[in-house]
């Protein structure tokens, strides 16, 4: 069977990387908007409605524009932007979430696709509260840094010019006023109930990206040991082909003395980490920030909703 896909913002970072992930699939027709008529409201809307699966690769304000052309009630929408990740009737991109997340995105006609940093964040954060290890109320701060290529054309370009400006040639943290865009569904779909104090950074490699989330074992449960927090993070992602949990304290890591945040570059991969001493722990939490962390996890839902291999396409 073939399946008709669309890209509405064929032309940005996700967009095209989805394209590269679709180009040699033989069960996918993907329908293409003419250049000169990207803008164009009616043929947009005609090629949103005529898709099985519509991929919305906009900014927030364009995707609920996008979203409100459809009246075919057949096609599958899948938002890559912000604008629906914790709206009600739109199913959170992740099938490795939680139990039952994959029939959720089967069945659903509205996948939000998550964002690179609470993808990461959320997948190394969620098995803990759900084992009843870390407390909803728990205060937690995280880092993240990221390759620029998560700014998009703008950021890339910027990133590209030569020589590079000197201010660039250094980490960059930024979502300083602690409001960051993700910050809505890291608390949604991880249950805690407070925001965790979150510091993104950017730097001058193109992509790859981990967050780290530092937990005093005073944080945790009574009693709760490294041991047991890296068995539930094991144990919840069991039988995830996409999800690696290395073992405690992993050696490979250790013998370096630096973590390398792009070893999971052009790949779909998430590697989950807890490094720990006698009273701290260091959750540790790396991706493709355009891969599993964007048109990855877009492909991957598509799969999943269209009852294809997950994998198909990826690997």
């Amino acid at each position: 069977m073939t399946f008709k896909v669309f890209v509405d913002g064929q032309e940005g970072t996700t967009g095209l990387r989805i394209h590269d992930y679709l180009a040699a699939r033989r069960d996918i027709e993907v329908l293409k908007i003419a250049t000169d008529r990207r803008k164009d409201p009616a043929e947009r809307a005609r090629l949103l409605n005529a898709a099985d699966v519509a991929f919305l690769c906009l900014p927030d304000a364009a995707s609920r524009e996008a979203a409100a052309m459809i009246d075919n009630p057949n096609t599958c929408l899948i938002d890559a932007s912000t604008a629906h990740r914790t709206v009600p009737g739109w199913t959170f991109g992740l099938p490795e979430l939680a139990k039952g997340q994959r029939e959720a995105i089967r069945a659903s006609k509205r996948i939000a696709n998550p964002g690179c940093h609470a993808s990461a964040f959320i997948l190394a954060v969620r098995p803990l509260v759900d084992a009843g290890l870390l407390p909803r109320e728990a205060a937690v701060g995280a880092t993240s840094i990221t390759g620029y290529s998560g700014g998009g054309k703008s950021m890339i370009a910027e990133y590209e010019q030569q020589p590079l400006p000197a201010p660039l040639q250094a980490p960059r943290p930024y979502g300083l006023a602690l409001k960051h865009k993700h910050l809505p569904e890291m608390m949604a779909h991880t249950g805690l109930a407070t925001p965790p104090v979150f510091m993104p950074i950017v730097s001058s490699f193109y992509k790859g990206l981990a967050v780290s989330v530092p937990l005093q074992l005073g944080q945790l449960k009574q009693g709760t040991t490294p041991e047991q927090v890296q068995a539930a993070l094991a144990a919840h992602y069991a039988g995830e082909r996409f999800i690696d949990v290395k073992p405690l304290r992993d050696a490979a890591t250790l013998e370096s003395g630096f973590f390398d945040v792009q070893a999971c570059n052009d790949t779909n991969r998430v590697d989950l980490f807890v490094f720990a001493s006698d009273t701290q722990l260091l959750l540790m939490s790396r991706l493709d920030n355009l891969g599993k962390g964007a048109s990855g996890a877009a492909v991957q839902s598509m799969n999943v909703h269209l009852g294809v291999e997950e994998s198909l396409g990826l690997v």
